[in-house]
């Protein structure tokens, strides 16, 4: 608790801390006013030079930004410590992140991923929408709670983009667009070859490398070095032609290496993957995992594949009106008391409560929460009567907490900086949002309770003839798909069965 200033425990209950690492500790803690449940995230010394502060900088301004999209973590509070170099930031809370959940194996069924990859891809859209690359998208920096929603996290090497005509981004004279950037198993290999001139397929890729790493279980490009990383690669996508090559490659090294990885033995993707992978997410894959930037799927595309089908639904992938923009030149890194200054001005300025995510095709109103909700279980439900499988009847358990990402000290590593626990499920029953579908935990066959129910049958006979039908619909439901609609369960409730 001493690591804690002490204006930060009057507003905050901390309960135990989640993780430490180089740039700061994560704690689970309890609002005392509002009694929610958040991370309180310490950044030490946040403005301890120009490339500090100007992630910490971007990292807020991108998360105010983009707050109020589902699936991307929501900052509650920013407060400055005492000795006004260290940051605090207050996140929803997330029970794990999908690092975890893979390593851990066997917890994500097929409906589970194409639900986590439809939400990775509303976010991406949102995202790109508003002119601005994520760069660092792996496992770690996805966070999942117990009912399968998935929040993008860690925006400290992200940045706001400008076009060339081209569709690329940036050009040689752009010191922020380095090669540099993302976890390198996930980076797409125009970054590899140190062309700074890449695209919103940059994120794309990685996207592709999340969705093969939850079918395989395990990272399909696990390079030691940069060279090792391209061979990897080019050992598995199709060789690319010389005007792929000529595109991306914009020097004689970038382009001898790919030639050279290129001529390794070729193990295909699904290959790695194995024969039972679902077609449709082989080809959502190799459609992402791309030579050529230009002929990637965009988010807005890749949105109405097959293989997330099921859940698409243009109402709800939404898109930025405006850009989003960093006060500043992006590209001409500034001063530290420029950034810190900055960044209180910002913290002292009166905060919107109503922040509404807005559309940008027709300038629609967005729906009320209740709609969205109302129409979201409605048609999931349809969905998941036909396909989800008889599950185990046991309720959730967590073995510990979840991980806010750091700024990374060192790209390289494949995992965050701040580490938690094991922060992974135990139990392959990773439910979908409550307004999705209702799970029915177990115990509720017990013989005490089925006395109790015939007690309260006997005594409201009438009441219950009206609603024994239903109950008994529910019973033969549920044991087969393990789901109750919300007007169902309302039924039940109002007859006392639930």
């Amino acid at each position: 608790m001493s690591e804690i200033d002490e204006h930060i425990t009057k507003v905050y209950e901390i309960q135990k801390r989640l993780g430490k690492g180089a740039y700061g500790i994560v704690w689970k803690a309890k609002n005392r006013k509002t009694k929610e449940i958040v991370a309180v995230k310490k950044i030490f010394d946040a403005f301890r030079n120009q490339t500090d502060a100007q992630r910490t900088f971007r990292e807020i301004i991108f998360l105010r930004s983009f707050r109020g999209h589902p699936n991307i973590i929501d900052l509650h509070s920013i407060h400055r410590a005492a000795n006004n170099r260290d940051i605090y930031l207050g996140f929803e809370y997330m029970e794990t992140d999908l690092h975890n959940i893979i390593k851990k194996g066997n917890i994500l069924k097929e409906i589970h991923k194409k639900y986590v990859m439809y939400q990775l891809l509303k976010a991406v859209k949102y995202i790109h929408s508003g002119n601005v690359i994520h760069r660092d998208l792996k496992p770690s920096n996805v966070l999942l709670d117990s009912t399968c929603r998935c929040k993008i996290a860690d925006f400290g090497l992200a940045r706001s983009i400008t076009e060339n005509s081209d569709g690329s981004i940036g050009g040689a004279g752009d010191p922020t667009l380095t090669d540099y950037v993302a976890t390198r198993w996930y980076r797409a290999p125009e970054i590899l070859i140190a062309n700074r001139r890449y695209t919103k397929g940059i994120d794309m890729w990685s996207l592709g490398c999340i969705l093969a790493e939850m079918l395989a279980g395990k990272p399909i490009f696990p390079g030691s070095s940069t060279v090792n990383q391209v061979e990897k690669i080019m050992a598995t996508i199709p060789t690319p032609t010389q005007r792929d090559i000529n595109i991306v490659c914009v020097s004689g090294v970038g382009s001898s290496m790919i030639k050279n990885a290129a001529s390794v033995h070729k193990t295909p993707i699904e290959t790695i993957l194995g024969p039972d992978v679902d077609p449709n997410a082989l080809n959502l894959v190799s459609q992402l995992l791309v030579f050529n930037p230009h002929d990637r799927l965009t988010a807005k595309d890749a949105l109405r594949h097959e293989y997330v089908s099921k859940f698409h639904d243009p109402v709800e992938e939404i898109s930025m009106k405006s850009h989003a923009v960093i006060p500043f030149n992006d590209d001409v890194r500034l001063s530290v008391d420029d950034y810190r200054n900055k960044l209180y001005e910002i913290m002292s300025s009166p905060r919107s409560k109503n922040i509404k995510i807005s559309y940008l095709k027709n300038n629609v109103t967005p729906p009320s929460a209740n709609d969205v909700h109302y129409r979201l279980a409605r048609n999931t439900e349809r969905y998941l009567k036909g396909h989800l499988h008889k599950q185990v009847n046991k309720s959730y358990v967590s073995q510990s907490e979840p991980k806010m990402a750091s700024f990374p000290k060192n790209p390289e590593h494949n995992v965050g900086n701040i580490k938690s626990d094991s922060k992974v499920l135990t139990k392959c029953n990773i439910s979908f949002p409550r307004e999705l579908c209702r799970m029915h935990a177990g115990g509720d066959n017990s013989r005490a309770k089925l006395k109790a129910r015939s007690e309260l049958m006997n005594k409201n006979a009438k009441k219950l003839d009206s609603t024994k039908a239903l109950y008994n619909g529910f019973n033969s439901y549920n044991k087969t798909h393990g789901i109750i609609s919300q007007s169902a369960l309302m039924e039940l409730r109002a007859a006392g069965l639930r």
